[in-house]
């Protein structure tokens, strides 16, 4: 029995042949890790023979810093003169929406879903559980904010206005990026930036998309800006085969660091 997944080792399933082609990126489910997707940018902004690459995204956002990082790889592709076109799927919205906010044209399905313009910080409150179940949290801490988020209390006054100032600020940076990058007012941004979603269509007459079109058009708008005539080839990281026990041995380590990771922390993202 066999699974097929995206091969994920530097280097590996890239059939790269002239200058006739347009590479294709995919950005799909929540983003939480940007290194998959900035090796692949810059493996093409490097070959030197790619005049174009789409980002085909379907995405509902995730991370801040890790939308934050794939935004900037995207502009450092287009810098060395590479033309990108985000192609909206099924789902573009918050961090999924301000990556694609990179992009030389914005293209998307007259229904995707698209906008989530907002900053969230969220995190469970245990403690009447805990006190029902007898489970008592022992701290011994260096500041009175270093266990901020902390499932076994609620935030202080004092937590909750520090806590709001890192979303508005991320709020803002979010608001910035949309107005220099679609050139929109501050003003008719931040109307928009309430969490609330669009349809493609609506996306499009609020200037935050530029074209209305499938996966299919935005390669043919990709090629053509990147100046290759005729109908274009495309490539992508190639799939391998593996056992689905190697696939479920590499998930539960993962699985594994993300809890580690994880646990008790909680989480900004664009979303």
């Amino acid at each position: 029995m066999f699974l097929l997944i995206y091969g994920a080792l530097q280097g590996e399933g890239f059939a790269i042949v002239g200058g006739d082609r347009v590479a294709i990126v995919e950005v799909f489910g929540t983003i939480t890790s940007p290194y998959d997707v900035i090796r692949q940018l810059k493996k093409y902004g490097e070959d030197g023979s790619i005049p174009s690459v789409v980002l085909h995204i379907n995405s509902p956002g995730g991370g801040v810093a890790a939308s934050q990082e794939i935004y900037e790889e995207i502009n450092k592709l287009r810098e060395k003169g590479v033309k990108v076109v985000a192609s909206m799927s099924a789902v573009a919205a918050s961090g999924a929406y301000y990556i694609a906010c990179a992009a030389d044209t914005i293209v998307a399905n007259p229904g995707t879903l698209t906008g989530s313009i907002g900053v969230i910080f969220e995190w469970p409150i245990l403690s009447e559980l805990m006190r029902k179940l007898g489970v008592k949290l022992e701290v011994i801490k260096s500041g009175d904010m270093k266990d901020v988020g902390s499932i076994g209390r609620p935030i202080t006054r004092r937590e909750r206005e520090m806590l709001q100032s890192v979303v508005d600020d991320t709020y803002n940076q979010f608001v910035e990026v949309i107005s220099r990058e679609r050139g929109l007012p501050i003003e008719d941004v931040i109307e928009l930036a309430d969490g609330r979603i669009f349809t493609g269509n609506q996306a499009r007459d609020l200037g935050l998309v530029d074209v209305i079109g499938n996966f299919e058009d935005a390669i043919q708008i990709a090629a053509e800006m990147g100046g290759i005539e005729g109908k274009p080839k495309t490539i992508k990281e190639r799939v391998r085969r593996v056992s689905w026990w190697e696939l479920l041995t590499e998930r539960m380590v993962d699985l594994a660091g993300v809890l580690e990771e994880d646990k008790n922390m909680p989480k900004l993202e664009y979303r």
